[in-house]
């Protein structure tokens, strides 16, 4: 299952965000630096309308949807990369995860201490790039190191590799991360025996006060993190109250929902937030279904049906014969499989068919 990380200054709201996330106060979050010291890990189930409209039309009790888990870091200090604070293993847990959220915060609130005396959006989010970037140009000096001397020797591999380890150092030292750096994907499959902590795709999470909701969006601190990521590193950003959502936990999902209604807002950040992580991870959804369940499976972008097959059961890739597949939306507009095999909207793909987001699949195969 595919991870991602939340980082951030340690009282920014990341282990508050982590129980909003699962319904649960399984993180301890208290008001002081370094709550967090072994991460905390969730999985958290991807909210998606398609499944609840296909097991209508289907007719079967169980909806599955797919998953992703959540890994709480704990938070970063000016100096991480030097060791200072719990910087080693801050940097090393970040390394196990496949993307980031990386959480800001955009509210003041005397009682709650701030590492750096006063929130400043902006700088906080420079704070924590500069120690992932240092640590990179750590990681790349160590790597070039390793292979200088099957370089020295004409080694091919070596020399596209050390070359383009020297285009990313320049990059790097210019304070951009490696996930801007317009890489190739054979060159981020050259990257392989250095992964870097920068070339892990990123969202940010601007945290909010409760009070700050309804209007986030003209907000200036809000405003100028939406900018600033956008501009500089090309993150999306996704506004959170990771308290208020910590909070709705403990209610129904009805009674969640009439609150935010209140504050006039229509949706929690949790939920675009989980969307927009998985998505992150350009992972494309299909879904099979039987008498009993309608079922979501991620798969990366570009993965052929025999592959897909596979997520199921090895047996289903070693006798694969073809998929039956027919769009989400054109097997909810029929009303029933036979009306959606009446109108043409079924088609047989072979193996090498590459599966689309909302694809329903049905797998042909003998063993």
């Amino acid at each position: 299952m595919l991870k991602a990380g939340i980082i951030g200054l340690p009282n920014v709201g990341k282990s508050t965000l982590f129980n909003a996330l699962l319904r649960a106060h399984l993180a301890p979050a208290a008001n002081y630096p370094f709550c967090t010291i072994e991460p905390n890990r969730g999985v958290v189930a991807v909210p998606d309308p398609r499944l609840d409209a296909l097991a209508r039309v289907v007719d079967v009790p169980t909806r599955v949807p797919a998953a992703i888990e959540f890994v709480d870091i704990a938070g970063l200090v000016q100096g991480a990369s030097r060791g200072e604070g719990l910087g080693n293993q801050f940097l090393s847990h970040i390394r196990e995860v496949d993307a980031l959220v990386h959480v800001v915060r955009c509210f003041e609130d005397p009682d709650i201490v701030h590492v750096t005396g006063v929130p400043d959006p902006v700088r906080d989010i420079e704070i924590v790039l500069t120690e992932l970037v240092l640590a990179d140009l750590e990681q790349l000096r160590r790597r070039r190191e390793r292979i200088s001397r099957e370089v020295r020797s004409g080694d091919k591999h070596a020399v596209a590799e050390d070359h383009l380890l020297a285009r990313l150092q320049v990059h790097l030292e210019q304070g951009r991360p490696a996930n801007t750096a317009g890489l190739t994907r054979e060159e981020q499959a050259l990257l392989a025996s250095c992964p870097l902590l920068t070339l892990k795709p990123t969202i940010l999470a601007a945290n909010v006060h409760e009070s700050q909701l309804a209007g986030a969006e003209q907000d200036p601190r809000v405003m100028a993190v939406r900018r600033y990521g956008r501009e500089h590193h090309g993150y999306e950003t996704i506004v959170v109250c990771a308290q208020l959502e910590s909070d709705l936990a403990d209610l129904s999902p009805e009674e969640a929902q009439e609150y935010l209604k209140s504050l006039g807002v229509r949706e929690t950040g949790v939920a675009a937030l989980i969307r927009a992580a998985y998505a992150l991870l350009n992972l494309r959804t299909f879904f099979t279904f039987n008498e009993k369940e309608v079922r979501a499976w991620t798969v990366p972008a570009g993965t052929p049906a025999a592959r897909a097959a596979g997520r199921i059961h090895s047996d289903f890739e070693r006798g694969f014969i073809r998929a039956e597949r027919v769009f989400w939306k054109d097997l909810v507009e029929a009303g029933s499989v036979a009306l959606a095999r009446e109108r043409g909207h079924y088609a047989h793909e072979g193996r090498d068919y590459e599966v689309q987001d909302g694809d329903v699949l049905l797998f042909r195969f003998h063993v």
